[in-house]
């Protein structure tokens, strides 16, 4: 049996993966480097707000008992803060690197990419702050997140 991907370079991987497969739903080549520049100081702080945002958003649902709405949840925040912020919400490094890979209107030139993840990195710092703020016991909730759980008598 072949050494599996770790978690981050799978989410990663998959984010190309996916660029690859849109580019080529809309008969673009397989892959087309963005040419899209975002290295501008609001683009930096709408990053910062998205993804700030997003680790508040899944923590205090966890903390709240309401894991389950997650999924939804992060794609309706998502959604919005595409339009809610400046910098289009790519708010994880995963997702920043896979729109490298595309040169459309939702691209990132990979100059601009380091920038963004670095952005991302301070916005999930401010996102945990604020958690320890406003749910200081949510680290308790952390499990739900990490390792969702499974109904009773399913199979892993």
């Amino acid at each position: 049996m072949g050494r599996q991907p770790s978690r981050r370079t799978g989410n990663r991987l998959d984010a190309v993966l996916g660029a690859i497969l849109t580019n080529l739903m809309y008969g673009e080549t397989a892959v087309s480097w963005s040419t899209t520049h975002r290295s501008a100081g609001h683009l930096y702080i709408g990053e910062t707000v998205a993804t700030g945002g997003l680790i508040l958003l899944i923590f205090a649902l966890a903390r709240t008992g309401r894991s389950a709405l997650a999924p939804a949840a992060v794609g309706a925040y998502i959604g919005a803060a595409y339009w809610f912020t400046s910098s289009t919400s790519f708010a994880n490094p995963a997702v920043t690197m896979g729109r490298a890979f595309s040169d459309t209107f939702a691209g990132i030139a990979l100059s601009s990419a380091v920038g963004f993840i670095v952005f991302q990195i301070l916005g999930a710092a401010l996102g945990t702050s604020a958690l320890a703020v406003l749910y200081p016991d949510a680290g308790q909730a952390a499990d739900d997140i990490a390792t969702p759980q499974t109904t009773a008598g399913a199979s892993s």
